[in-house]
């Protein structure tokens, strides 16, 4: 089976941008993937694409082919919608692609606008990653999910606040450097604890930003990369993906994301590694308890152990296993059909030695990837390693 290489990455700036069109912003994230990958847009075999609310930011369906003209590619171009990881399943689609032998060149990536919608708005259209009739016509939102998922912990666990806020203002830290994140700025723990109150217990530092954005990724085999001389010493050397039922009152845990518990292991199965091999992770923090719940689903710590890890230093930048060093969603910004695709780009950036804060993983080989689609219905987990 060939080794996937990620040949070339590419992201916009996450953030604000209401006056840029879809199909701007993924013409820009897939333009900097190609020329970084020293790959010509003829040679791309096939568009794999995630958005998510196109029809209600853009009323555009059907983005496929759009955004496959807006970089230039005449090929079979394909949307995926998951949710928040609609672009982590474009990826795992595109490595199975690749895998297969059915293509060696595949341009993947996503795209989303979500700040023309306004906050109103936006919370709506997210909304309907819920379950419609027996969430949604409740009452509930996202930041009402993630607050039960929250309080489910702290019951089953223990916990609090400061240690929520400490995963906040983590992130926060590592964005700073990072020019593609939405909030380059550091934040206190009394800043996190005296924001105002979203949804008892996470308050508006707990929450990830509105964002708009993309990112992209070229992928190819490994013998187009060697044909090519490509400079593509990282690969995608696992890929898992696991669902779960779609409201969180159907559920045996809401302290746990039995989701993305199969997908690691899958990933981990398939790149014949384990969490213990894992140097570097970037994981979906869409909300602060998030994490903690990614963390202890990949594995790299035990459950109810992960709540403390920011708090105590094993997760910051000079802590013994870095964690969203891009600034994670939470700083960096959450485009959410951008997202999946995006954390693949920081990762092959850290481990490659050209992110501004791959100083921290120096000579790191193995890192983790985790997205996850509305309140953890879905997930997937990438690992990647430095093969040559």
């Amino acid at each position: 089976m060939t080794d996937v290489r990620i040949a070339g990455v590419g992201l916009t700036k996450f953030g604000a941008s209401p006056e840029r069109t879809g199909r701007d912003l993924f013409a820009e994230a897939g333009l900097d993937a190609l020329d970084d990958a020293g790959v010509d847009q003829d040679d791309v075999e096939a568009l794999f694409y995630g958005n998510f609310m196109g029809e209600l930011a853009e009323h555009q369906g059907h983005q496929g082919p759009l955004m496959a003209e807006a970089v230039g590619v005449d090929a079979p171009a394909t949307r995926y919608e998951a949710a928040c990881a609609s672009s982590g399943v474009a990826v795992a689609e595109a490595v199975k692609n690749i895998r297969n032998g059915e293509r060696d060149v595949v341009l993947v990536g996503g795209a989303e606008r979500m700040t023309n919608l306004g906050t109103a708005g936006a919370t709506e259209a997210l909304a309907i990653a819920a379950d419609d009739l027996w969430e949604v016509k409740a009452g509930m939102t996202f930041p009402g999910a993630y607050a039960l998922m929250a309080n489910a912990y702290f019951s089953e666990y223990g916990g609090d606040r400061e240690d929520l806020a400490a995963i906040a203002v983590k992130n926060h830290e590592n964005a700073v450097p990072n020019e593609k994140a939405q909030y380059q700025r550091e934040i206190s723990i009394e800043d996190v604890v005296e924001a105002p109150m979203v949804a008892e217990p996470l308050g508006l530092y707990d929450s990830c930003p509105i964002s708009d954005g993309a990112s992209a990724l070229v992928l190819t085999s490994e013998a187009y990369a060697e044909e090519h001389d490509l400079d593509a010493s990282v690969a995608v050397t696992g890929t898992g993906q696991g669902g779960d039922l779609m409201a969180l009152h159907d559920r045996d845990f809401l302290a746990r994301s039995p989701a993305a518990d199969e997908a690691a292991t899958e990933a981990y199965a398939d790149a014949g590694i384990s969490a213990d091999d894992v140097e570097v992770a970037e994981v979906h923090d869409c909300f602060t308890i998030a994490e903690v719940l990614a963390m202890e689903s990949l594995g790299l710590f035990e459950v109810g152990e992960g709540i403390s890890a920011a708090r105590d230093g094993k997760t910051t930048r000079e802590g013994e296993l870095p964690v969203n060093l891009s600034g994670g969603l939470k700083a960096k910004g959450h485009p959410v059909g951008a997202t999946g695709a995006s954390q693949l780009a920081e990762m092959a950036s850290l481990l490659r030695g050209d992110h501004p804060n791959s100083e921290y993983v120096e000579g790191a080989t193995t890192g983790v990837t985790h997205n996850a689609g509305g309140t953890v219905a879905s997930a997937v987990v990438h690992v990647l390693e430095v093969v040559a």
